[in-house]
């Protein structure tokens, strides 16, 4: 008897905690933009209601909701059904699911990480917060250094280089903090050339905006928001394509390395840190686990462990022409990719897109083949019929010339022979 109460009471209570949580998430239609007020910040998840993933998002985005309002957060948390509340996903151009994005002062900020509670909370503190934050103390500006890898600040007063800086945080903030600083705020170990200045800490050093060589101050922040060197799986790839350099990647197994792949992380490493000055402006650095992103960009089965430089701008891919056995053999490759003598392989051509569309095909449907041939031999067959039979029926609707037409041809001739039959009778009269 007493079990079952305590069955009861369990369940009881996991209703409570359920519904709980789930008074911390709003749910959003198309009336919203209207009701909403004016300052208000919202974190909004579109959804559909046959999303696979949007269901394994959602008790985490119950959690995100109940632990901002705990922390006594501004960000107020939402989600919307995007095929009913069809007015809202289009004024946020939602274009997949699950989508989420932030609404701060009018401006709409989407959230492209890990679907992750510590990835979305860190987004959701980043950008619900200030857009640049203030240092006023060394011990705050510490405590900042303890807790981000990646710092970017400005140093100075009032001028046409922090409205740049304002500019580009407006922007970025979906990728990184931005703070701004005194000079006596800063160690006295930083030296700065000149004021103001913006400058960059990570990798346990620091480097300064210089224009001439950096071009504009919004591409060098994007450029520079990476570590030097750190392991990079496929979204932080394709996110360090948007930054315009060169990936160079130690590619190594997943679990228990080998040796040679030791040796391979621990030479592009060192490569990276004793070759700063030369390279950092030309290549991120880092080692991914696995190569099955990697064989999609070329296609093919690459080896592990293995050296690869990646262009993701264009989707190219440079190969080393040899064995890479030592520093100095790296160094030579990575020049080699500098100054053009190793050629870019694959691209974006429309050639190449078709044959990397026929291998996306291939490598998803062999397994299918393999485990299910009549579903396999479904997928492929469905298609084809469907297109030769609307070959068919166009081919069938072209009009044809027909006895009919041919007579209502040679009678439409008939009138303009006779004319010409008349006047050359007359001629010979």
């Amino acid at each position: 008897m007493s079990d079952g109460r305590n069955t009861v009471l369990r369940s009881v209570l996991l209703v409570l905690s359920v519904v709980s949580v789930s008074a911390f998430v709003e749910e959003l239609d198309d009336t919203f933009m209207e009701t909403r007020g004016a300052d208000d910040i919202w974190l909004i998840k579109f959804y559909a209601p046959w999303c696979s993933f949007c269901k394994q998002l959602d008790p985490v985005w119950h959690q995100i909701g109940s632990e901002l309002k705990s922390l006594g957060s501004p960000v107020n948390v939402g989600k919307s059904d995007a095929t009913t509340s069809t007015g809202l996903a289009k004024e946020f151009r939602v274009r997949g699911y699950p989508a989420i994005l932030m609404l701060k002062k009018n401006v709409k900020y989407n959230y492209l990480g890990p679907r992750t509670k510590d990835g979305i909370m860190d987004f959701a503190n980043r950008v619900g917060g200030p857009l640049v934050r203030s240092l006023s103390s060394l011990q705050l500006f510490q405590h900042a250094m303890n807790r981000h890898d990646i710092m970017f600040v400005y140093v100075g007063a009032t001028s046409l280089l922090k409205g740049n800086y304002m500019s580009a945080a407006e922007e970025l903030i979906v990728h990184t903090y931005f703070f701004s600083a005194t000079r006596d705020v800063l160690p006295k170990a930083v030296s700065l050339p000149s004021l103001p200045a913006v400058v960059v800490f990570k990798d346990g050093t620091y480097f300064t905006f210089d224009e001439e060589l950096d071009g504009d101050l919004k591409s060098w922040i994007n450029r520079e928001r990476f570590p030097n060197y750190s392991k990079i799986d496929s979204y932080t790839l394709y996110a360090m394509g948007e930054s315009g350099k060169l990936v160079v990647l130690a590619l190594v197994e997943e679990r228990s390395l080998c040796e040679e792949s030791l040796r391979y992380k621990s030479l592009v490493e060192k490569v990276a840190a004793d070759n700063r000055e030369i390279y950092s402006r030309k290549f991120h650095f880092g080692f991914m686990e696995g190569g099955d992103y990697i064989n999609g960009l070329v296609m093919g089965e690459v080896t592990v462990p293995s050296f690869i430089v990646v262009n993701l701008s264009n989707d190219g891919y440079f190969l080393p022409p040899g064995a890479v056995e030592t520093e100095r053999h790296l160094l030579d490759f990575l020049n080699g990719v500098l100054d053009g003598s190793i050629q870019c392989q694959g691209g974006n051509s429309v050639d190449h897109r078709v044959r990397r569309l026929i291998y996306d095909a291939k490598v998803t449907l062999t397994p299918v083949f393999s485990q299910a041939p009549l579903l396999g031999c479904f997928l492929v067959g469905f298609p084809l019929a469907i297109a030769a039979l609307f070959c068919y029926l166009c081919c069938k609707a072209r009009p044809t010339m027909t006895d009919d037409d041919d007579n209502d041809g040679v009678a439409l001739l008939a009138p303009s022979l006779q004319r010409h039959k008349k006047l050359t009778d007359k001629k010979s009269d």
